[in-house]
């Protein structure tokens, strides 16, 4: 798989981890049991499709609840100017001090025929949003996300939504993962304009619209990008672990219907794991 899908792969679905955990085909789960006096439920999302389709056993878990929690709380009218003010490097860094001569005059020329805009509009941009991007090129179809339509159901049941972290939190994982790296992932994908990461992608959709866990784990494992192979507990799995203690007291407040990237479910480190090694009960929705 080429390295620049590898990076929307981590941000569609989160990275998936390698240890093999045999989950049944599914990403809808119930999470009962231990000192829960009802059931919340726990789903494996996908951040951008063609049709975010809401069936009826995931509405019918959304009516049996009384909140959303997503990775982020997608409704707080605040965050889309918290992403933008982390979207800058750190320390006055900018495009041209981190690629060579060569690789600046690549990057120009891609961004100019996928968005009409010179490098130096995005000079000072973390290489990742501009790797996160390239989602738009990758879709040929309006992007629709099942956050947002989890979100248009919540809201109409005149329900709360919440978030596991926040947007600094999560921006801030790329802050610990370095700048030249984030950029050799990218340079690779567009070496042959994208054309082997949209069929790749294709692959990795059917698979998600399949629920192939399995699958989809056995195709990460094969990929070899610096952001997996290097980085993947900051971006998995120290998060994962985080998220346990928040996932348990919101359940434990009221009935929580829970949304975050369907990799997130898979492996030693996934959360259904350690939702189980905590003592509760989770278990596939068909």
């Amino acid at each position: 798989m080429k390295k620049a899908l590898s990076i929307l792969v981590i941000t569609l679905l989160s990275n998936i981890s390698v240890q093999a955990q045999g989950l049944e085909n599914a990403l809808l789960w119930e999470i009962s049991g231990n000192d829960l006096q009802e059931s919340s439920y726990l789903y494996g999302t996908i951040h951008a499709t063609c049709n975010a389709v809401i069936n009826d056993s995931i509405k019918n878990a959304l009516d049996k609840t009384s909140q959303l929690v997503l990775e982020l709380d997608m409704d707080d009218p605040g965050m889309q100017a918290a992403m933008m003010s982390n979207i800058a490097m750190k320390d006055n860094q900018n495009l041209k001090d981190l690629l060579t001569e060569e690789e600046y005059t690549s990057l120009d020329k891609f961004l100019r025929e996928q968005f009409g805009a010179p490098i130096a509009t995005f000079s000072t941009f973390k290489p990742f949003f501009l790797s996160s991007m390239l989602i738009t090129k990758y879709l040929d179809c309006p992007i629709q996300s099942y956050e947002g339509a989890l979100m248009k159901i919540v809201q109409d049941q005149k329900e709360e939504v919440l978030g596991l972290e926040t947007v600094e939190e999560q921006l801030n994982l790329f802050e610990n993962i370095p700048y030249k790296d984030q950029l050799k992932d990218l340079m690779t994908s567009i070496e042959d304009n994208l054309a082997e990461d949209k069929e790749k992608f294709k692959t990795m959709m059917t698979l998600y619209n399949n629920a192939d866990l399995a699958s989809i784990q056995e195709m990460t494992e094969s990929d070899d990008s610096i952001l997996i192979t290097k980085y993947k507990d900051i971006i998995l799995t120290n998060r994962n672990k985080k998220w346990i203690s928040k996932m348990i007291a919101f359940s434990k407040e009221q009935p929580t219907f829970f949304g975050v990237g369907a990799a997130h479910l898979i492996g030693e480190d996934g959360v259904i794991k350690l939702l189980r090694n905590e003592g509760y009960t989770v278990t596939a929705v068909k």
